[in-house]
């Protein structure tokens, strides 16, 4: 019982995530990932896994996207916004 009730939790979170960022490679996407996290927002990457076999991006193959809650979206993208420009 504790496993489905585990089971429908981790499905409803994953149907409230939200993309707020899209990577062209995995350091990025850990760099991003970090300072999202070290201001109390947690995240989760989406790839079609292809990173490990090609480590750049070509033509969106290989791309990373952060997604993050839904009552995380509007703080994250705040934050995303003030890292891009001061990088802090």
């Amino acid at each position: 019982m504790a496993a489905r009730k585990k089971a429908t939790r981790e499905k409803e979170t994953r149907q409230n995530l939200k993309e707020v960022q899209t990577c062209m490679g995995f350091v990025e996407a850990e760099v991003i990932r970090s300072f999202l996290e070290n201001n109390g927002i947690k995240c989760v990457f989406k790839g079609s896994g292809a990173q490990s076999i090609l480590p750049q991006t070509t033509d969106g193959l290989g791309e990373i996207k952060i997604c993050v809650l839904e009552n995380d979206f509007a703080l994250a993208q705040k934050l995303l916004k003030k890292f891009e420009k001061t990088g802090k």
